[in-house]
């Protein structure tokens, strides 16, 4: 390999190569050296330390922070920014009777982990067709190295106080994906911080998680909780509002994305009626029918139960009369004690002391402790 680089314009296939980018298009391209993110090492370990974790990471740091662990000779990382919306196009509305949910920004259109795998399979055979022995490994979000950490070292953006990349040109709102290579690419300069003073992002986390500039405690974040399949801690349900998956609320605030929305690609804008859901409709479906409705977007990973879940949480938050014989069926039938100790608090919210009278007889034969102890919260609540 080391006799092909001699030959090997590195400086021209660099330019080929980011010109390619921009014909099957990727928005932003970067490079970034193969060493070691020490100082995103002590991160980790820091935050590890600190019970912040969120559970869904790699569990061993040292492939998070070493890149030459991933691929036996790797020189270089490639690392690519796809832009997506930030507004709808003719968003339904929620009104009474017909409230709805709302998916995250970042699940909105196909799931980018396949638009950005699909972009970075052609950089692979772009690659693979101009340089002989060629090798690399290439990865999205679930891969072992920072998606973020890579981009700050490759200048697509810096890393903003709200832990997301923050581009120049599209604000936050981008998706991230890398390449790890054994050619040695120009590494490409990073982009200052430009954060500044500001802690807008900090003041607005619903729930706190943003505990300092850069540092997040996943387990109180409502993208993290949103995706979890236990009881979410009463203390969070009402913050959590009637957001189903994910949270853009640390980016809505950003200054740097005001104005910021890129309808680049056809594969991520929204169907409204996807990303704005009806929230009645969602507590019936089957797998085989949430699959079918919802399979194709980022936030269905996790299945029905979270979606279902949040659900009946954002509809106690309407405190959603039309929903009381869902919610009371719910409780009554739901084989699932994580659904019917939620139906018993949004229910609680929606008929406050008059429970008891819908489902004082259900309650006498529940068996599961926490969705009894659920009752006995609204109940005791009521009391007092």
């Amino acid at each position: 390999m080391k006799e092909v680089m001699v030959l090997l314009n590195i400086k021209e296939l660099q330019e080929e190569l980011i010109e390619y980018s921009k014909e099957i298009g990727i928005d932003k391209i970067g490079f970034a050296s193969v060493d070691t993110f020490s100082e995103l090492k002590a991160r980790l370990i820091r935050q590890r330390e600190l019970g912040y974790d969120s559970g869904f990471e790699e569990p061993d740091i040292e492939k998070r922070v070493s890149p030459t662990l991933l691929l036996p000779g790797a020189a270089s990382i490639i690392s690519i920014a796809l832009a997506y919306p930030s507004k709808m196009k003719n968003p339904p509305r929620s009104k009474r009777g017909e409230r709805r949910g709302i998916f995250c920004r970042a699940s909105w259109g196909k799931d980018y982990h396949l638009v950005l795998q699909n972009r970075l399979k052609k950089l692979e055979l772009f690659l693979r067709d101009k340089v002989p022995n060629v090798s690399f490994t290439s990865m999205v979000d679930t891969g072992e190295l920072s998606d973020r950490a890579v981009a700050e070292r490759a200048g697509i953006g810096w890393s903003g106080k709200n832990c997301s990349i923050i581009t120049q040109e599209f604000g936050s709102y981008v998706y991230l994906g890398e390449l790890i290579t054994n050619i040695p690419f120009l590494p490409s300069t990073p982009i200052e911080d430009q954060c500044g003073d500001c802690r807008k992002c900090l003041d607005a986390c619903p729930t706190n998680a943003l505990v300092g500039p850069g540092q997040l405690n996943a387990k109180k974040c409502i993208a993290f909780l949103t995706q979890t399949k236990e009881m979410i801690p009463i203390e969070y349900r009402k913050k959590i509002g009637n957001r189903i998956y994910g949270c853009d609320t640390c980016q809505i605030v950003c200054p740097k994305n005001k104005g910021i929305d890129s309808h680049n690609h056809l594969e991520m804008e929204p169907d409204p009626e996807v990303a704005k859901p009806l929230l009645l409709p969602l507590l019936k479906l089957s797998n085989r029918q949430f699959k079918e409705r919802y399979g194709e977007i980022a936030g269905s990973w996790r299945g029905k139960n979270p979606i279902q879940r949040n659900a009946v949480i954002a509809l106690g938050h309407f405190k959603e009369v039309q929903a009381i014989p869902d919610l009371v069926e719910l409780i009554s039938r739901d084989p699932r004690p994580v659904i019917r100790g939620t139906a018993v608090w949004a229910l609680g919210e929606i008929v406050g002391e008059e429970i008891v009278s819908y489902i004082g007889d259900i309650m006498g034969k529940e068996t599961d402790e926490q969705v009894l102890h659920e009752y006995e919260m609204v109940t005791k609540q009521e009391k007092e």
